[in-house]
């Protein structure tokens, strides 16, 4: 076996265990994601052992399924290392404290409003005692009663949504990717470039301005072409 038969040995194996690897992540089964990308699951059970290496156009196609970068299959570090290990224990802390975060701020928009917790319970219909366990996070808030509490206090939903835990970050980058993807083509190609980085924080730093500082700028730069 010459070198070269070696490396795309090693190299087919190495694919194998990343895209099994990215398969078991996403929770899809071989036949699941066989069916995904239009290949028979005998064909998918090749590519995970090893056996048979994808083509570009197959592994790009693994890649949009998993919901997974494409460079993850030159990378080193398997999608289950790059996780974080959250546990069951680990969720039931997490809602604990978002439970009770969400109770709390309840409480202290409530008393912004001026309004008692009788009061709510006459508007909500929901009781006094069952309100002041949302409030003191004893137990959940059922989203229906809190929809009811936050359209009586004139209160967002938005509001109560989880701005700097785990989810918060998700759905922060989620919206990020989202305003970016809706940027004409020729921003987004502009904005990518990292050597338009300079002109970027420029552009930030500029819209910060007040009127005043920007036409002393723009007087500035008059002088200088001038």
């Amino acid at each position: 076996m010459s070198q070269n038969d070696r490396l795309i040995q090693i190299r087919t194996r190495k694919l194998g265990i990343l895209i099994k690897d990215a398969r078991i992540a996403a929770h899809q089964t071989v036949q699941e994601l066989a069916q995904a990308i239009g290949i028979s699951p005998e064909k998918m059970q090749e590519y995970e052992d090893g056996i048979t290496p994808p083509s570009l156009p197959e592994l790009e196609t693994l890649a949009y399924q998993l919901n997974i970068p494409l460079e993850h299959f030159w990378s080193r570090q398997s999608m289950s290392e790059a996780q974080e290990s959250t546990n069951l224990k680990q969720v039931q802390q997490l809602n604990m404290i978002r439970q009770r975060m969400i109770g709390t701020q309840l409480k202290v928009l409530r008393n912004k409003n001026n309004v008692s917790v009788h009061d709510l319970s006459e508007i909500t219909g929901i009781p006094e005692s069952v309100l002041k366990q949302y409030e003191s996070g004893e137990i959940p808030i059922p989203i229906p009663h809190l929809e009811i509490i936050a359209g009586s206090l004139n209160i967002r939903m938005e509001d109560f949504f989880d701005q700097r835990g785990p989810i918060g970050s998700w759905r922060a980058q989620q919206q990020a990717i989202k305003q970016f993807m809706e940027l004409p083509r020729d921003l987004q190609d502009f904005v990518g470039r990292p050597v338009n980085l300079p002109y970027l924080t420029l552009a930030m730093r500029l819209s910060e301005l007040s009127v005043d500082k920007l036409r002393g700028v723009a007087e500035g730069l008059l002088e200088i072409t001038y």
